[in-house]
């Protein structure tokens, strides 16, 4: 697929289906996120695939963050538990922030997002479905305790991986809406 036209038809694809990825696909993903913009090559960012099994032990992670929080119906939990079936493959993305003198934290997690986005362009490059999701469960503390999250790391987005049930039209925004000239 040409760069450009990849730029210019990924959509999100909230409907995804068994295959995930192969192994070769994921690895593809994973080299265009470690090129993204980086300065001071510090590599802000890791990554933790959850597949199979391990999806309904992140739904009980969700459920046991939720409930901590509210009291739920029957239909909340299943809800709850469910949430990581959406997909075969979850990459769970974390910027992981470190002190610098010379790289803010914020420009280290603009840069955990270019990975992501990185990601998310492979991914449609080689007809992958994919989706950005976060939630107030990506920062409660049950989920990221539960994830294995250290000091300076936060989780930055869900991304749901796999065959597109169906395609998206592509949205036509009108350009001028965000630009201007200043000066």
């Amino acid at each position: 697929m040409d760069a450009l036209e990849n730029l210019h038809q990924r959509v999100s694809i909230p409907a995804l289906e068994a295959p995930g990825p192969s192994a070769q696909q994921l690895d593809n993903m994973y080299r265009a996120a470690l090129r993204a913009p980086d300065h001071g090559a510090i590599q802000p960012w890791r990554f933790l695939n959850i597949a199979g099994d391990a999806r309904q032990k992140l739904g009980e992670l969700y459920l046991q963050a939720a409930a901590t929080d509210q009291s739920l119906s029957p239909e909340q939990q299943t809800k709850f538990s469910n949430m990581p079936l959406r997909a075969p493959l979850i990459i769970v993305a974390i910027a992981a922030t470190k002190d610098h003198p010379k790289v803010s934290r914020s420009e280290q997690v603009i840069a955990a997002g270019c990975a992501v986005q990185n990601m998310l362009l492979a991914a449609h490059a080689q007809g992958l479905g994919a989706i950005w999701r976060t939630g107030a469960l990506a920062y409660h503390p049950v989920v990221m305790d539960g994830l294995g999250l250290q000091e300076g790391e936060e989780i930055i987005g869900y991304l749901y991986v796999g065959t597109p049930m169906r395609q998206r039209a592509v949205p036509q925004p009108d350009i001028s809406q965000f630009v201007s000239d200043w000066g």
